[in-house]
């Protein structure tokens, strides 16, 4: 078994994972969508970019773009829910919040397709 393949699968299942848990739940509810979990999901996905920056071959460059892509949304929405209730001194809710939970939910489908290729390119590897 290859370690390093295994740690690579790992961070990219585990940063769909917590995207998910975060982006789950009512957009008019705060309660459903902690911050922690956000941040949890911000800093898996950047170990996940930083993991795939070495692969050189097209299939690389996608999951690299993808992986690109869900930091790009998951910062976005920190940072509205930073705007919201640290400049604006509001509570997050609303439209921000509904902007918050789609930002994620971009997210959330970048690394849907991460890893989808990921299977398939599991698949098609012959021993």
């Amino acid at each position: 078994m290859n370690s390093e393949k295994v740690i690579f699968a790992f961070f990219i299942v585990l940063a769909l994972t917590l995207n998910f848990g975060f982006f789950l739940g009512g957009m008019d509810d705060p309660a459903h969508h902690n911050i922690y979990e956000l941040y949890a999901a911000i800093v898996v996905s950047l170990i996940s970019t930083v993991l795939k920056v070495g692969d050189r071959t097209h299939l690389g460059a996608v999951f690299l773009a993808t992986s690109l892509v869900a930091d790009l949304q998951l910062i976005a929405a920190a940072f509205v829910w930073g705007m919201t209730e640290h400049i604006a001194n509001e509570t997050l809710g609303g439209s921000a919040l509904g902007t918050v939970v789609s930002l994620s939910g971009g997210a959330l489908l970048a690394n849907i397709i991460s890893v989808v290729l990921l299977v398939s390119d599991t698949i098609t590897i012959r021993r």
